[in-house]
């Protein structure tokens, strides 16, 4: 009895082993000759960066349906009354420029468009609001007290 428990043991312990040796050999090529005396590039070739986002001057426009639909990047409406000092401020500082690349700033009339003020909640001359590619109200700033581009600018991009 005791010899059958031994060869039943070392059958098992063989077959332990061979799985072990299979395991470890099987993730090895068989065919693959030994090189000698070769050295790795360890400078390999960079990847090529991708191309970089399409610049586009800043630009200062008239509000239209069709302007917005029609503009890429960021979008600003500036809801501009003429017989409001700070508003004329602004403008003429937008005007001036420059504005910053991939930004429209669109001039809304903000006596003739109740129905866009009422949309974005607007109250007060010089709100700027910022809007995404569908018309969505996506950040809101009044400059009404500090009506210069630089404030725009720090506010809003």
């Amino acid at each position: 009895m005791n010899k059958k428990l031994l060869v039943v043991a070392m059958v098992i312990t063989l077959v332990i082993a061979a799985g072990f040796a299979f395991l470890l050999m099987r993730d090895k090529p068989a065919n693959v000759p030994i090189m000698q005396g070769v050295v790795e590039d360890t400078n390999p070739v960079p990847e090529p960066e991708p191309p970089a986002e399409q610049k586009t001057p800043g630009a200062y426009k008239i509000y239209s349906p069709e302007a917005v639909a029609a503009t890429k990047g960021t979008k600003i409406l500036f809801f501009y009354a003429a017989w409001c000092p700070q508003c004329r401020q602004l403008d003429g500082q937008i005007t001036a420029g420059p504005l910053p690349d991939n930004v429209t700033i669109f001039k809304v009339d903000y006596d003739t468009n109740q129905s866009l003020r009422q949309k974005y909640g607007v109250q007060l001359q010089t709100t700027m609001v910022k809007i995404d590619d569908n018309g969505n109200s996506l950040q809101k700033f009044v400059a009404y007290d500090n009506p210069t581009l630089a404030s725009l600018i720090e506010n809003m991009l």
